[in-house]
């Protein structure tokens, strides 16, 4: 990977022929590649055409003409057809997470973009799909045939800060998320945090908690006690399938008491799962709910902020600690060395199958330890 810096039309020219190839790369060196090429883009137009600050529209309208794209390929980052049609006519403005992916993903200078948030930052959100919608009804929290706007007045009600639900997220949220579906997804859990009972004179979370909480993995009932051990740490935990269009695994927020929620969809039905799951979301409690009042987590997608490496080494530590795992995870031949490590962890087998899947992204090998179907059926009862 080579980027010089652009010196003439023609290098502009082919600059952006490259960045237009490598859009919808996966590859973390031709990401790489795109974000620097964006660099020297942005700096030669800058140079180029000035200082002088387009409108949004002039901006996305700018960079679409650049790179070839047609409106379509605009809805990871805006939405829906209809959306991005009324964001090109100009009768709606970007909201904030379409100016972050914009931004992220097209390169398009901030600057040009954060203009539309101002007047946006308090815009009602529109309905979620109607596959949430059926989903909600599903899940007991929405009447059939309530209208939405009275079920989100109905469960508001019941939250003293809604602006919580305003998106403080991090690098693991997949730009396709509806967000209506979101908003209600958190209501709803918040709702069923309410009935939470925790301690009224909680323990501190340390990274030894956390460890302690790992260990119970080990025990058939170990997510259900999980949950009774962090109600003595003050944390609520609650479970609710996650909305179609929501891609979640987990989130962190607060109840309008201020107690710490931890909620899980458990849409990965697997020990490995839920248990990374769940000591990611207590790293986020622990350490970053303070500066954050959101953080939901899509796992499938990369997290490379600092936040979700943090969050992501305090789980791998406390589910299996660093110098154990450095001392065997390269003598991992057989299921018998996984029951090993993991005995010598006093963590579920499924963990260190898990994590050896991730790291040597062999997804076949010991599939059948990871185990699949064990952790739902503890939660049927909420």
């Amino acid at each position: 990977m080579k980027v010089s810096p652009i010196r003439s039309p023609a290098e502009h020219e082919k600059a952006l022929e490259r960045a237009r190839s490598l859009m919808g790369a996966t590859k973390e060196n031709e990401l790489d590649e795109l974000e620097l090429l964006q660099a020297v883009i942005e700096r030669w137009e800058r140079e180029q055409y000035g200082d002088a600050t387009p409108t949004p529209l002039e901006a996305v309208r700018f960079r679409m003409d650049q790179l070839g794209l047609r409106p379509r390929d605009l809805e990871p980052f805006i939405g829906s057809r209809a959306r991005v049609s009324e964001v090109l006519s100009g009768n709606r403005s970007l909201s904030i997470e379409m100016i972050r992916a914009l931004h992220q993903h097209l390169g398009i200078p901030a600057s040009a973009l954060i203009a539309a948030s101002e007047d946006n930052a308090d815009e009602d959100l529109p309905p979620p799909s109607k596959p949430a919608l059926k989903k909600l009804v599903e899940l007991g929290a929405m009447k059939s045939g309530e209208a939405y706007e009275n079920f989100r007045a109905r469960i508001g009600a019941k939250i003293a800060e809604p602006a919580m639900l305003r998106k403080t997220r991090t690098a693991r949220t997949n730009t396709k998320t509806d967000l209506a579906a979101l908003d209600a997804w958190c209501a709803v859990v918040l709702m069923k945090a309410e009935r939470c009972k925790v301690s009224k004179k909680p323990r501190r979370l340390t990274q030894a908690s956390l460890r302690d909480l790992a260990m119970l993995s080990a025990l058939p009932e170990g997510p259900k006690l999980a949950q009774k051990q962090l109600a003595e740490h003050g944390i609520a935990l609650v479970t609710l399938p996650h909305l179609p269009g929501t891609y979640l695994d987990g989130a962190a927020m607060r109840r309008a008491d201020g107690v710490p929620v931890i909620a899980l969809t458990l849409r990965h039905d697997r020990v490995d799962n839920f248990w990374f799951t769940l000591l990611h979301e207590c790293v986020h409690v622990w350490r970053h709910l303070n500066e954050k009042t959101l953080i939901v987590d899509d796992l499938d997608m990369r997290g490379e902020d600092a936040v979700e490496r943090e969050a992501d080494e305090g789980a791998s530590d406390a589910l299996i600690p660093a110098g154990l795992w450095s001392q065997h995870r390269h003598a991992i031949r057989t299921p018998r060395d996984i029951e090993l490590v993991a005995a010598q962890a006093s963590v579920h087998p499924a963990i260190v199958a898990g994590r050896w899947q991730r790291e040597n992204q062999d997804y076949r090998r010991f599939a059948k330890m990871l185990g699949r179907g064990e952790v739902r059926r503890l939660f049927r009862d909420g």
